[in-house]
């Protein structure tokens, strides 16, 4: 007999449509199940209605059946089901009730009459679990949207359900943090339904797939089978492979007898920007050349693709005598256009580059480069001599030019590097390390 089972289940919202129009499903106990599928396509209310709130808590139209432990949902109230289900959602401050953390991992077990000498230890392992021991005693109100999402996860698992039920778990959690969430999740007994939206994590643990469009199961089949599916007919849903904007190994280099760098590795992913820091002479900027294909390391493997440098000081190179034909020197006309627009130099097309102020030659050089739409652009110390207001106008063109390209920011500015960097590296004094 399955753990849950829904029947021909058609729900909709006071006022509104179906949201589900006759899904049909079973869930055993122990298997995971991803649920995937577009925004209103029905996976959040198929989970509420899997705890039970739909329809008593949000109310609406339903039709069919839906059993959990053998539990008609129909006739039981949610409460009926704590202890058999429990629900992690992706906006964890709603589940908040209590002002410190252990005491709200606790409420659950509070409230479904576990013996009180069985409480407390319950509490220490369910935020063990959930790698936030060292949260219990702090107040709710204090901790990140990550951590509450967290510690939601460590009061669902105190209550020991049979099936867990996580909507958009990792919504406020960085990259690390939703792997280490997925791995706890991975490592528990009970039967789990996940809907999220970044399908990656939870396809690689899932026993099935379910895939629902506009209320209805297009895809109910086990991984393996679904992966193929999703290949063949929703391939946004399958986890691309790294984008590699450039990647060197082992690189060696030195200026005749003195050596810079030995055996250095760095990767920087399309859509990623890493600010790469180190004290003066660690090799940043050859590190730098040798990413974008100016230098050729004495060692060592590098892949890029089509770059673009902008080296420190750059308004000092200016060849031509105006400033659209100093953009023009390696992108059309059109392109140059929207780079001078970028950076600020809008109307100053027909100047000669020599009238601009210093920081205007070199934010010229700047948009020379982005022009070329390069796969990965190295920029040089950036804000050398820049004033904070253009630091910021810098930090936010950079991030939203992002996504289209692997971008590597040498530079000394921290307080720079911390605003605009996805990854700060530093390369040590002699450049052994693998960045």
């Amino acid at each position: 007999m399955a753990l849950a089972r829904v029947d021909g289940l058609r729900f909709a919202y006071p006022g509104g449509g179906p949201v589900l129009d006759g899904v049909s499903l079973e869930v055993a106990e122990g298997e995971r199940v991803a649920l995937l599928g577009p925004s209103g396509s029905g996976k959040s209310t198929l989970i509420r209605a899997l705890a039970g709130l739909v329809p008593h808590f949000h109310g609406g139209s339903f039709a069919g059946r839906v059993l959990v432990a053998g539990i008609d949902t129909r006739e039981a109230r949610p409460a009926d089901l704590v202890g058999t289900v429990a629900s992690v959602f992706q906006d964890p401050e709603d589940q908040i009730v209590m002002s410190r953390v252990a005491s709200e991992v606790a409420f659950g077990l509070e409230n479904t009459a576990v013996p009180p000498d069985e409480i407390w230890p319950r509490v220490e392992d369910a935020l063990a679990l959930a790698g936030v021991a060292h949260l219990a005693g702090r107040s709710t109100a204090e901790l990140s949207g990550g951590e509450l999402q967290r510690v939601a996860l460590a009061s669902a698992l105190a209550l020991r359900p049979r099936l867990l039920l996580l909507d958009e778990p990792s919504s406020q959690l960085d990259p690390d943090g939703a792997d280490a969430f997925f791995d706890v999740v991975d490592g528990l007994d009970c039967a789990v339904v996940v809907s999220e939206q970044r399908p990656a994590r939870p396809l690689a643990h899932a026993h099935r797939v379910l895939f629902l469009e506009r209320g209805r199961v297009l895809l109910d089949a086990p991984r393996d089978e679904a992966v193929a599916w999703l290949a063949a007919n929703r391939p946004a849903y399958l986890p691309r492979p790294p984008d590699v904007g450039c990647r060197l190994s082992g690189v060696r280099f030195a200026y005749g007898e003195r050596r810079v760098l030995a055996g250095a590795s760095l990767e920087v992913r399309r859509g990623e920007v890493v600010a790469l820091t180190g004290p003066n002479g660690a090799g940043k900027t050859t590190l730098a050349l040798i990413a974008c294909g100016l230098l050729e390391p004495d060692e060592g493997e590098v892949e890029h693709g089509r770059a673009a440098y902008l080296a420190q000081d750059p308004g000092r190179h200016v060849v031509t005598e105006r400033v659209l034909d100093e953009v023009t020197l390696g992108a059309p006309a059109d392109a140059a256009r929207r780079a001078l627009a970028q950076v600020g130099l809008a109307g100053l097309e027909d100047r000669h580059p020599r009238d601009l102020s210093s920081g205007e030659r070199e934010r010229l050089a700047l948009a020379a480069v982005l022009a070329t739409e390069p796969e990965l652009l190295v920029l040089d110390e950036p804000t050398r001599g820049v004033d904070p207001e253009r630091k910021a106008e810098l930090a936010r063109l950079l991030r939203a030019q992002a996504p289209g390209r692997a971008t590597l920011i040498v530079t000394h500015d921290l307080v720079f590097a911390a605003e605009v960097a996805d990854r700060v590296v530093e390369l040590p004094a002699r450049a052994e390390a693998h960045v």
